[in-house]
């Protein structure tokens, strides 16, 4: 079997050059427009969760009770969408439209990534409380256990993409187990291992240091719950630590452990082009 260093170089991933596809949209002037595929279009609902006035559930009830209204007219279509051009007020305020904020976390262990759990356990949020004014939430879920990136964005668009499992976004992890891997289980991962709710395969699994087995690295596209521990348990090992190194091809680098960075333009621009 080949062995290979662990280094940010593995986790690195080309992504094929593509052009981000044209798009055009009709505006009227008096009316607001409620189908628009232009990227700088918000939903409604978007704009009043990112201002931070409600949630989007509750944004929709606003505007079905003619809460809202944009350049002075009422609007209570659910699905409107807001140009950057457009003015929205709330009960007769002005509601700012939120700049995009993209945010790295190296998530610690024993932090949450749900929104609702309960108050009392550490969450994410805490972290990258002082990052921004905007409010961003995580995409997808880390369980509590699992350490490494995770993304926290208000581009619900993007979040939407990425958490579709049609975009194919791949993440690479550290596992650590208690006892050695055995060597028929590396081409059992890539073959697939078969779990209660479908069949997952790691798209590489391998030994990043000759000295210990115990140490695996495997890549794969799987959004499902605490899928890496599973698939390991599943094969009957325990799992003493999963650390994830990548995330769409963006790497950890020297982020530490609980800090955040804002994605560089490049980064965002990357992940503005999966679809």
């Amino acid at each position: 079997m080949q062995k290979y260093r662990c280094d940010n170089d593995l986790v690195l991933r080309k992504m094929k050059n593509r052009k981000p596809e044209k798009r055009t949209y009709n505006k009227s002037p008096k009316q607001p427009t409620a189908i628009s595929t232009n990227e700088d279009f918000l939903r409604l609902n978007r704009v009043l969760a990112n201002a931070g006035i409600c949630s989007r559930r509750e944004a929709d009830t606003l505007i079905g009770q003619g809460m809202v209204t944009i350049n002075g007219n009422v609007v209570t279509e659910l699905g409107t969408k807001v140009g950057p051009d457009d003015e929205v007020r709330y009960a007769g305020e002005k509601v700012r439209r939120e700049q995009y904020r993209y945010i790295l976390l190296n998530k610690p262990k024993d932090f949450v990534t749900t929104l609702d759990d309960a108050p009392n356990k550490k969450n994410v949020m805490d972290l990258v409380r002082t990052a921004c004014r905007e409010r961003v939430t995580p995409v997808g879920r880390l369980d509590k256990n699992t350490t490494g990136l995770i993304l926290l964005t208000n581009d619900g668009e993007m979040a939407t993409r990425l958490m579709n499992a049609r975009s194919g976004i791949q993440k690479m992890y550290k596992v650590e187990l208690d006892v050695n891997l055995k060597a028929g289980h590396i081409e059992h991962l890539q073959d697939g291992v078969k779990l209660d709710d479908g069949t997952v395969k790691c798209d590489e699994a391998f030994f990043p240091d000759k000295s210990s087995n115990k140490v695996v690295m495997v890549s794969l596209h799987s959004n499902k719950p605490r899928i890496v521990s599973r698939i390991f348990e599943h094969l009957g090992y325990n799992v003493y630590r999963v650390d994830r190194l990548s995330y769409a091809g963006i790497v950890k680098g020297d982020l530490n452990r609980g800090k955040w960075r804002f994605l560089t333009d490049k980064e965002i621009g990357f992940l503005k082009m999966i679809r």
